[in-house]
């Protein structure tokens, strides 16, 4: 029979996707102070003019050789756009008049910003135009193509996709383990019992998880970061009581876990075999359904299902050994 989520609708343990999370997935774009941008990436600012921030939208970055050749065509006027020693040297055997028509074509374009790469020296029609169509000009001292990768992870991460969840999400044994389940069904008292046993939380009640690459990092929302909430009890510091040995600001998630209430009409796991997988922003993680009722320990069993998976990520497999011993005794 289909098992419940949190909300009361149903749904299959063998289809399990995004949409079976309460949550809203985030626009894929940011404003980021200017000069806190510049300061991360080590960058001079130029010219900013009333300029305040910078909006990023999106985690490609342009080199316009051809737009200042020209053809706009096809261009993406909404990625960051990077000259380097190649695009300066074409601007330099330019006529001033060439120059300069190039230079305000270019930067009368709605970019985020434009920089300058290898300490490479402005051309004044581009410092005028940039003055002329308030544009933000900047410049690093790396060359472009190191200063570009650089870019491009401050992009991705800045850019990932993101959601919050409701749950809790655990470091045990260096296993990102984000446990879900109804609320009341147990996940912070569980995770507390983990955290007596030398283990580390991460989020509590919240997990703020962001898509990078292929990766899954949660987070906790920074107003209820390191808190929790223990029915009874009320609000608790986990830092401040347990040290700073007891948290953890950001882990990747390898496997998820949902609690439910055991029910005697259900078949539940007796192998070890995921129950399924499951879908965050379109990666997708192994799920374990574990019943709960009075008398199971369950911090122990979150530490055995995350043993677990180290072991299979080692190529271990109980279930494999299983079969192998009753072939043998055939």
């Amino acid at each position: 029979m289909p098992r419940k989520k949190a909300g009361g609708d149903d749904y299959s343990p063998n289809s399990q996707d995004d949409s079976v999370v309460d949550g809203e997935i985030e626009e894929n774009e940011k404003y980021v102070d200017i000069f806190e941008f510049a300061e991360q990436m080590e960058l001079e600012i130029l010219y900013r003019g009333d300029n305040r921030q910078i909006h990023f939208s999106t985690f490609n970055i342009s080199r316009p050789g051809l737009q200042l050749a020209g053809y706009y065509r096809h261009f993406s006027a909404e990625r960051v756009q990077v000259i380097g020693e190649m695009e300066t040297a074409y601007l330099q055997q330019m006529t001033h008049q060439a120059r300069k028509a190039a230079c305000e074509a270019f930067m009368q374009q709605p970019i985020p910003c434009l920089i300058l790469t290898t300490s490479m020296s402005p051309c004044d029609e581009l410092i005028k135009a940039t003055q002329k169509f308030n544009r933000v000009l900047l410049a690093s001292k790396q060359r472009t193509t190191m200063f570009v990768n650089k870019l491009s992870l401050y992009l991705n991460e800045l850019l990932a996709p993101s959601r919050t969840v409701h749950g809790v999400l655990m470091d045990i044994y260096g296993v990102g383990v984000l446990v879900m389940g109804e609320s009341g069904i147990g996940k912070s008292e569980t995770a507390l019992s983990l955290i007596e046993r030398g283990h580390r939380l991460v989020a509590d009640d919240a997990v703020t998880i962001s898509r990078i690459g292929e990766r899954l990092d949660g987070t906790s929302p920074e107003v209820i970061r390191y808190l929790m909430e223990v029915r009874g009890i009320g609000i608790i510091d986990v830092k401040a009581m347990y040290g700073a040995g007891a948290v953890r600001l950001v882990k990747s998630i390898d496997m998820v876990v949902r609690l439910e209430e055991w029910n005697d009409k259900a078949k539940y796991n007796r192998l070890g075999l995921p129950d399924a997988e499951y879908s965050l922003l379109g990666v997708k993680k192994p799920l374990f359904v574990i019943p709960v009722k009075p008398g199971r320990n369950l911090a122990v069993i979150l530490e055995a299902a995350a043993r677990t998976h180290r072991l299979n990520d080692f190529g271990f497999s109980a279930v494999d050994e299983l079969n192998e011993r009753l072939k043998k005794s055939r």
